[in-house]
């Protein structure tokens, strides 16, 4: 019971650290990033569909992402979603075969900005990874109470929680220093 009850704290607090490196790839730096551009949703005939399955995303220079749709008819729902992204600060264009996007410098304020969302972002993911320890301790004091494990045992599955748990959020934290790090640099 002991094991089952750490191992599935694990699988979920590895998600947690995946999901995080996942949010701070959709954080822009100075150079652009197709990973950024991956999960815009365009309205495809009426349906939204992440733009990374309706087009190929090149990065030819390092602040230009060009996206060749697989399909022209949707060259103009991609730029409209494009143009309605959020934190983009970059205008579209669209040749009738592909759209070109040049992303402007950041300015230091616009970085600092940038700092303080990834500081959130890694805070509510270590919140998530506190919270999966908080059910995996509570998970042992029912064995406790149900008495289908002893104070021993418990106290160990507690310990070696609790080292689980130190693991992962200094994970988390190694991330938020690369991106921290990636997003000053000029």
């Amino acid at each position: 019971m002991i094991s089952e009850i750490l191992a599935a704290a694990t699988e979920k607090m590895a998600k947690a650290v995946d999901a995080t490196r996942e949010d701070f790839a959709n954080v822009r730096t100075g150079r652009a990033n197709p990973q950024l551009f991956q999960k815009v949703m365009v309205d495809y005939y009426g349906t939204p569909t992440p733009l990374g399955q309706l087009g190929q995303l090149a990065n030819p220079e390092a602040r230009t992402i060009v996206i060749t749709p697989y399909d022209k008819g949707a060259l103009k729902a991609i730029e409209t979603a494009l143009r309605e992204m959020p934190n983009l600060d970059a205008n579209p264009q669209n040749d009738g075969n592909l759209i070109r996007v040049t992303l402007p410098d950041l300015t230091e304020e616009r970085r600092r900005d940038y700092v303080k969302l990834v500081k959130a972002k890694a805070e509510d993911h270590r919140v998530a990874v506190r919270n999966i320890r908080r059910k995996g301790n509570d998970d042992f004091a029912a064995l406790k109470k149900d008495g289908l494990a002893g104070d021993d045992e418990i106290a160990r599955g507690e310990k070696e929680l609790d080292a689980i748990t130190k693991t992962h959020v200094d994970a988390i934290d190694d991330a938020l220093k690369r991106k921290e790090a990636e997003l000053l640099e000029v």
